[in-house]
């Protein structure tokens, strides 16, 4: 027998002893956390029919699911990349009636492209959402149990990273732009290309006070002081541009009063999830390692698709990377 037929696909892991014990350990662990903060937990197929896997917010996850036809029905089948979208389906026609939920979940999605260049492709989602609260404590309490998640894995000199995607959204709307251009401006400012956006603009004839928003918006990136210069640099972007830094303003506010030494840093024009999250986004990174190892944010409107559209936000991570990082 050839020894490539021992071999995994690229990407996709396994866990042996003693790694999957640790595993284990920590699923059972972080389950009992969420269990005690009133979190329902929730164990969704590893299959479903695609246009439920991609339904409305999960439409940025069509490249990265894996799928075939089911040879009973003939429809369209896909293998769960994300859990989120299925977590939203779940709140929406089991929980309908419930005006608040709190839902968990733990088990591997497959990706058919990694997150990142060299991610995993068959991470081992652990989350949490809330569906049907549409204030900042929310947003806040998903915060705190993605951090006390990271602590528990025994990660605990995370710093978090700040934005809000309503920012970009609510400039880049009055441009009208086409999906080309508006798929081209959004990566330029995730490359923060100045001379990109130059060119961009040239070509199609922005006005210079428009091209300036973006500009500066780019810039606007560093310590909690960033939202103070923001106030005034992005004074003529409009009223739902304050509210947005109104937002992080007060969510900033409230974790310095809870964690007073959590580094914080902001970042406006990190554009995350941007077709998927509408309002405020965070991601945890670790000292020496380059990708976030936890992320979440807000995405109201989620589940309309299902009759019943709320408010939502929650998180995600990747319990093998948390172990890996913690040893």
């Amino acid at each position: 027998m050839s020894i490539k037929k021992w071999m995994l696909p690229e990407g996709v892991e396994e866990a042996l002893p003693p790694t999957s014990w640790e595993l284990e350990d920590l699923r059972r662990k972080l389950l009992d956390g969420f269990r005690k903060r009133g979190y329902e937990l929730i164990l969704p197929p590893l299959i479903e029919h695609l246009d439920a896997l991609l339904t409305g917010t999960a439409q940025d996850l069509d490249a990265r699911t894996f799928k075939f036809t089911d040879p009973a029905s003939g429809r369209l089948l896909g293998l769960r990349s994300d859990m989120t979208p299925q977590a939203a389906r779940i709140a929406a026609r089991r929980f309908r009636d419930q005006a608040v939920v709190r839902l968990c979940y733990l088990g591997t999605v497959l990706r058919a492209q990694p997150d990142s260049l060299g991610g995993p492709r068959s991470p081992r989602q652990v989350g949490c959402e809330i569906f049907g609260e549409a204030g900042i404590e929310a947003d806040l309490e998903v915060i705190d149990l993605m951090l006390r998640t990271l602590r528990l894995a025994g990660l605990k000199k995370a710093h978090l990273d700040l934005g809000h995607v309503g920012i970009y959204r609510a400039v880049s709307e009055k441009l009208a732009l086409d999906p080309d251009d508006e798929s081209a401006l959004f990566d330029i400012l995730q490359r923060k290309s100045q001379p990109d956006l130059a060119e961009f603009a040239t070509a199609r004839a922005l006005k210079p006070r428009v091209v300036k928003v973006f500009a500066e918006l780019m810039a606007l990136n560093g310590d909690v002081t960033v939202l103070q210069r923001a106030r005034e640099t992005l004074k003529p972007a409009g009223a739902a541009v304050q509210e947005a830094l109104d937002t992080l303003d007060k969510v900033v506010r409230k974790l310095r009063a809870e964690a007073p030494k959590l580094p914080i840093h902001i970042d406006l024009a990190e554009l995350r999830g941007y077709r998927y999250h509408t309002g405020i986004v965070f991601a945890a990174f670790a000292p020496g390692h380059g990708r976030e190892i936890a992320r979440g944010g807000r995405y109201d409107g989620v589940g309309a698709e299902f009759g019943v559209a709320r408010p939502a936000t929650g998180f995600s991570a990747d319990l093998n990377e948390l172990l890996r990082l913690a040893q």
